[in-house]
């Protein structure tokens, strides 16, 4: 567990050596005086954290690959960083959003309330398109609060109904990520010579050769999401894209850092 975060304010806990960028007015000089080295007094401050989790159950998100679909590769997700939320002491919530569910389970730090979470988190269920935004934004979010916000979710959109909601989500006092999750025959096309891809949202579905529509496709895919990361980025929120073939080891990295971010 990490220990408590330290700062200014509150009473003396220890010393360490002054780094540039700290506060000059926390500098112990008698211990300069002594030793003629250079210390900051440190306190401990209160180091917890709100985090909540918005998972994408729109249609789209039963993709599957290597028997595994985007929202079951969700849930591993959530479950891991909100088990290392949790036994940092933070409170943690869960929303699940589509045209016809709303899960919401509001943030708390008990033991009782995260086991709630995870059976919560096993019920969730993939249907139709992602709703409206008044639909998808209420109830979610305080806006005088500071909390960090990780939203999963394949960024398929019809039009611009993901990216306004990660607009709308984001406030001048919480850290917002989106985690795009994506597999990895998305990623790299590579299926075999002729496949028919189907919409899952709308049932549409087309027929592609592989071998005429992969570059272009690779380029297309390439522009999308270097659009949609400096989209998010522009708007101070953060991107990052997770392969379902990939560790999720880097996903637990991505958590530590972002929530010292917010601290």
């Amino acid at each position: 567990k990490l220990r408590p975060d330290t700062g200014p304010g509150m009473e003396f806990s220890q010393y360490r050596g002054y780094e540039p960028g700290d506060d000059l007015r926390l500098l112990d000089w008698k211990m300069l005086a002594r030793s003629g080295r250079y210390y900051i007094k440190q306190s401990e401050v209160e180091s917890h954290v709100t985090v909540k989790f918005i998972v994408d159950a729109s249609a789209s998100m039963e993709h599957e690959e290597n028997g595994i679909s985007k929202l079951e590769f969700a849930r591993i997700m959530v479950a891991c960083l909100s088990y290392l939320a949790q036994k940092q002491g933070d409170s943690v919530g869960l929303f699940a959003l589509n045209e016809d569910d709303f899960v919401s389970i509001y943030p708390k730090a008990d033991q009782k309330h995260f086991n709630r979470l995870l059976l919560e988190l096993l019920k969730i269920s993939t249907k139709g398109k992602w709703p409206d935004l008044s639909t998808a934004s209420r109830r979610i979010h305080n806006r005088g609060e500071k909390e960090l916000v990780f939203f999963l979710t394949d960024m398929y959109e019809n039009v611009s109904e993901l990216s306004d909601f990660v607009k709308n989500l984001k406030t001048a006092k919480n850290e917002v990520v989106v985690l795009q999750i994506m597999a990895g025959g998305e990623m790299d096309f590579d299926y075999k010579k002729s496949v028919t891809f189907e919409d899952l949202e709308t049932g549409a579905k087309v027929k592609v050769d592989v071998n005429k529509a992969k570059v272009a496709y690779l380029k297309a895919l390439e522009e999308k999401v270097n659009q949609t990361k400096e989209q998010l980025l522009s708007q101070g929120v953060h991107y990052h894209l997770f392969r379902m073939d990939n560790d999720l080891g880097d996903a637990l990295q991505l958590f530590l850092k972002e929530r010292i971010r917010l601290l």
